[in-house]
């Protein structure tokens, strides 16, 4: 490490340890201080450290260097871990399952990030350390393209939310698949787990390395009830802070695409932290020194869209919806149902074009008639470049000047006067007609009313 530091060069470490060897006592230890110090100066020199992990890595070696790789890749069948699975058993008593210690138990917990046979391992390698490096700041050409699609019949904001769930639409593998080439997925939060609704990973945009992360929303009713309807669980949005750590030290464009009901709602996400994790991601894209485009490709539901989405620029697809909450929630909320949705919906101000008016979103992505879902491939072509000229227009800029104007502007968002105002009255005077609306409806008989539900 010490080496490649001051020739500001890569390190690949390859591992086969059975870890601190007893016979050389407290110095054998202190190895591990030893070498975990050299590898925080090489990453502080923002050098890349890529850690393979063969069989076997156990002991001090797992716990220091070989676990601070910015990607590690463990061999199938490799057994790894900190306490060998022997002493584990004779000296706790616990019975540990024939595959505790596996790779590929790892790989499901979100421990590593690769699992690869020893065959691929050159070319991956190759490419790691091809993308991951600091390249000097070019000023790209932006494509000068419209903030709102050509004029034509506007659907009601309701129709909007139909169309963001419509079960055919493009999720997010569809527009990597389209617009993302040499896509390489990184797993897991190196925590708890490895949450398949957010994906991400290193790939290139017209030529740009660049690191993805985003909601990727289930596209069955089958795949929909194993990943919770698109909803992330923290070890997802820990996962993506990660991501985003790994394109700060880079300085990689970071591009987001949001597509969620919302975060997990549930107690396990409760008990394993949703709210920090929200808090951090929102945090740390604050100050990422990279520039970060996010773009909202279907449903933005709430803290959990948000925490993905907090960038220089946000981009919404024409069909797409954003929103504190669903209709159906704020329905139930107001009316004690959720058949009133409908109308809550309009007064959400959700659509891309009510949000854009708000100075939420800085530009509306233009869809094909009738949705996304009616041809992926134009779609995917308008988000890429949309997202291209953004990132163009984002190169301009120093890292200093970058991360004060996204402080700015969304420090500035809210403010009373002008566009503020004259929404939040849209949204009273909605509102009180659709209670008076519903007191009617509800009626029952000349001076009585059963009131909202």
């Amino acid at each position: 490490f010490e080496v490649a530091t001051r020739r500001r060069l890569p390190v690949i470490t390859v591992t086969s340890s059975g870890g601190a060897r007893m016979q050389e006592g407290m110095l054998s230890l202190m190895q591990m201080a030893k070498t975990a110090a050299a590898r925080a100066r090489h990453h502080a020199a923002g050098l890349a450290h890529i850690s393979v992990l063969s069989h076997p890595t156990f002991g001090g070696v797992t716990a220091s260097f070989a676990s601070l790789g910015d990607v590690l890749i463990a061999e199938p069948g490799a057994r790894i871990g900190f306490v060998g699975p022997r002493v584990i058993e004779q000296t706790t008593g616990e019975i540990l399952p024939a595959d505790s210690h596996q790779a590929e138990r790892l790989f499901e917990r979100g421990m590593v990030d690769l699992l690869l046979d020893r065959r691929l391992l050159r070319e991956a390698l190759r490419y790691l350390i091809r993308h991951l490096r600091r390249r000097p700041a070019t000023a790209r050409r932006a494509e000068r393209l419209p903030r709102t699609p050509p004029g034509g019949p506007t659907p009601t904001a309701w129709d909007i939310v139909q169309i963001a769930r419509h079960p055919q639409r493009p999720a997010l593998r569809d527009y990597i698949r389209r617009i993302v080439s040499s896509f390489v997925e990184l797993h897991g939060d190196r925590l708890f787990g490895d949450d398949p609704t957010i994906i991400g990973g290193l790939g290139e945009i017209n030529g740009q390395t660049v690191v993805i992360v985003g909601h990727d929303r289930p596209v069955s009713p089958e795949a929909s009830s194993a990943k919770d309807r698109g909803m992330s669980y923290p070890e997802g949005y820990r996962e993506a802070l990660r991501l985003m750590r790994l394109a700060a030290k880079f300085r990689l464009p970071l591009v987001t695409f949001i597509d969620t009901p919302g975060a997990y709602p549930g107690y396990e996400a409760e008990r394993r932290g949703i709210a920090q994790a929200l808090a951090q991601n929102l945090q740390a894209m604050a100050l990422l020194p990279t520039p970060i485009v996010s773009v909202v490709i279907g449903e933005g539901g709430s803290g959990g869209a948000l925490a993905l989405a907090a960038g220089d620029r946000v981009l919404m697809q024409e069909c797409a919806f954003y929103s504190v909450m669903s209709p159906e929630a704020a329905a139930v909320i107001l009316y004690g149902d959720t058949s009133h949705a409908p109308e809550v919906a309009s007064a959400l101000k959700l659509t891309a074009g009510d949000l854009l008016r708000l100075g939420v979103i800085d530009a509306i992505i233009p869809e094909p008639p009738g949705g996304a879902h009616a041809n992926h491939d134009q779609a995917a072509e308008m988000v890429r470049r949309y997202v291209v000229a953004a990132l163009a227009d984002l190169s301009r800029l120093q890292s200093k000047r970058l991360v004060e104007a996204r402080y700015r502007k969304f420090r500035h968002m809210g403010q009373v006067g002008g566009a503020w105002r004259d929404v939040v009255r849209e949204v009273q005077e909605v509102l009180g007609a659709v209670e008076q609306r519903l007191q009617r409806r509800d009626t029952t008989g000349p001076g009585r009313s059963t009131g909202p539900t």
